[in-house]
């Protein structure tokens, strides 16, 4: 037993001494490391040429391959499949026993895979405790698996570094695995972590890459800038920080520097080539406007990766030939537009046909994009609103969701019509129920939306919300008043009649600035008082109010004198007084001028908050 346990340690170290002196396990961690993935396996495999059975080309071998495997359902089984086969060629090295735990974890069999690692770590421990490598391999593994157990390596890796035996690589592992464990919150010991890597290896490429990658997450940019600067200084052919400097520069529309870092990030990589690099070229065409020119590449993309291309590809091509539409139909080529706008429709529809249910990668401007292509390729409003509704779906801020929705809203308020002012209103009840808080304003916009569209029933549902909770706006009660005179045109159920008189409550508390308004909801009471309950004294009430207010207003000095001099009309359910001997002159109409009334307040426009 004891000689057996001999020779697993002997072997590990006569490994590690291969991977020091010999360099080329190195150059093969190198390009896994660098994110040059074939560049990785073809290394480990010419290496296994050499020597089919060594552990650690095995171990190494197997991770390139996984990383190879952009399909991460087959991921699982291409693990699979390497590490039983390295286990029949090294059965006894705990680093190939990591790999298949490894492989375990891919599979979600996290009680098998906790016992290949212990396992290893038991056979290769020494009176120092756990071997660097062993420890550091079981703590990639678990780090990068879904069901990885983070706290358990955390522990582990805690534990060691307390003991004083460690490495940069292990600084390193800890600070993932910590930020991945407490996403925001671990940010401070993972920079911590990734500084004692730097300590114990000033040159080490990797670690600056990662605090670059930390302080990405926290929007730092200018500490982004300078560690992505020092990881190239460090590695020349450090492949993917040149990515990140590629949108760094991107997004700051420095399309020169960015072309430049997208160069170095090709030729890093080289003899390895990746179709996707035609999708980076493509995006900079988009970005400075050549639409032609996006489209060919990412359309070269499409033919060489079918159904594996990535939802982006879609999403770029249904802007650029929307934003060539455009332009096509402003030099008013009208057919070519057409075609474009078509295009458009189709890779919007490729686009959120591969983003499935969960609607993954999906961001707002993918439904606003959307809904302007629709709208040019002859969708109907319930399809543009459905698109809106689609947003309200997403996780993301609830403020950008009402941005868009606002902006939905705005699209079908500049129609005019009154279908559109119903959608506008769809819209702007979603954002009712989407903000957690509604505003007032939000709550009057929705409802006259609703009444601009003619759907008062709606409309009036919504005011009764408003009145009730803003009893001392004036707004409120002005609606429900219009709402109510559009719907009794005749006066005849004067349902408009109790809001009318609410609102003049609220309006009279400020005579001086809602003159006109008070005299329009005022000339309403009377009009309805002396036509349609026949009630003279009510009329001249309102109509000697009015003139208290305006008392130079001749029309309505005329009204009074009328009406005075009228006799009391009887309520149409009055009985009926004896009739004038014939020749006796008949009683004169009520002579009343509802012409000269009603121009008081059928002029009267609702004006929103």
């Amino acid at each position: 037993m004891l000689m057996k346990r001999f020779y697993v340690v002997l072997s590990i170290c006569f490994g590690v001494s291969v991977t020091v002196s010999g360099q080329t396990v190195q150059d093969g961690k190198n390009h896994l490391f660098a994110q040059r993935f074939e560049l990785a396996d073809q290394t480990f495999q010419q290496l296994l040429k050499a020597n089919p059975a060594d552990p650690e080309v095995l171990y190494w071998g197997g991770q390139a391959v996984i990383e190879r495997e952009l399909d991460s359902v087959k991921r699982a089984a291409v693990a699979r499949n390497w590490y039983d086969k390295a286990l029949q060629l090294a059965a006894n090295s705990p680093l190939v026993m990591v790999g298949a735990g490894h492989a375990d974890l891919l599979e979600n069999k996290t009680n098998e895979a906790r016992q290949k690692f212990e396992s290893a770590l038991t056979m290769s421990r020494t009176r120092k405790g756990d071997n660097i490598d062993i420890l550091n391999a079981v703590s990639r593994s678990n780090i990068e698996a879904k069901s990885g157990d983070l706290n358990y390596v955390i522990g582990k890796m805690s534990a060691q570094i307390e003991k004083g035996d460690k490495n940069a690589e292990m600084y390193l592992l800890l600070g993932n695995a910590i930020r991945k464990a407490r996403p925001g919150e671990g940010g401070g010991e993972a920079f911590q972590n990734y500084t004692e890597a730097l300590k114990l290896n000033p040159g080490y490429a990797l670690a600056s890459y990662r605090l670059a990658r930390l302080f990405d997450s926290q929007k730092n940019w200018e500490l982004v800038l300078q560690y992505l600067t020092d990881c190239v200084q460090k590695d020349p052919r450090f492949t993917p920080a040149y990515y990140e400097l590629f949108y760094y520069y991107f997004y700051r529309r420095d399309y020169a520097t960015a072309e430049q870092q997208l160069q170095k990030y090709i030729e890093t990589k080289q003899p390895e080539k990746n179709i996707q690099d035609e999708f980076l070229y493509s995006q900079l065409c988009w970005a400075r406007g050549d639409f032609a020119c996006a489209i060919a590449k990412s359309e070269q993309v499409i033919a060489a990766l079918g159904n594996m291309t990535k939802p982006r590809v879609y999403r770029l091509l249904a802007d650029a030939f929307f934003q060539q539409g455009d332009t096509l139909a402003k030099q008013q080529q009208a057919e070519a537009a057409a075609a474009s706008f078509a295009n458009a429709k189709k890779y919007s529809d490729l686009f959120f046909g591969r983003t499935g249910d969960d609607m993954d990668g999906v961001a707002l401007y993918d439904f606003q994009l959307r809904a302007d292509i629709i709208d040019k390729t002859g969708g109907t409003p319930t399809e543009v609103f459905d698109t809106y509704l689609q947003s309200t779906r997403i996780d993301t801020l609830v403020s950008l969701k009402v941005d868009l929705l606002k902006k939905g809203a705005d699209r079908f308020k500049a129609k005019g019509d009154s279908l559109s002012r119903i959608i506008e209103g769809d819209l702007r009840t979603l954002i009712l129920t989407t903000k957690a808080n509604p505003s007032q304003r939000d709550l009057f916009d929705a409802g006259f939306a609703y009444y601009q569209g003619k759907s008062y029933g709606v409309a009036d549902s919504l005011f009764g919300v408003y009145v009730v909770k803003y009893p001392e706006e004036s707004f409120g009660y002005m609606m429900k008043y219009n709402i109510q005179r559009a719907i009794d045109t005749t006066m005849e159920m004067g349902t408009a009649v109790p809001w009318a008189e609410k609102y003049l409550v609220i309006l009279e508390k400020d005579t001086v600035k809602n003159l006109k308004t008070i005299i329009g909801v005022s000339g309403y009471l009377a009009a309805y008082s002396a036509n349609i309950l026949k009630d003279k004294d009510k009329a001249l009430f309102y109509l000697r109010r009015m003139l208290s207010l305006d008392p130079t207003n001749a029309a309505i000095q005329q009204n009074i004198s009328v009406l005075e001099k009228a006799p009391q009309p009887k309520p149409d359910n009055a009985p009926k007084s004896d009739q004038a001997p014939k020749t006796a002159a008949a009683p004169k109409p009520n002579t009343l001028h509802q012409t000269a009334l009603r121009r008081y307040h059928a002029g009267f426009v609702a004006i929103a908050p």
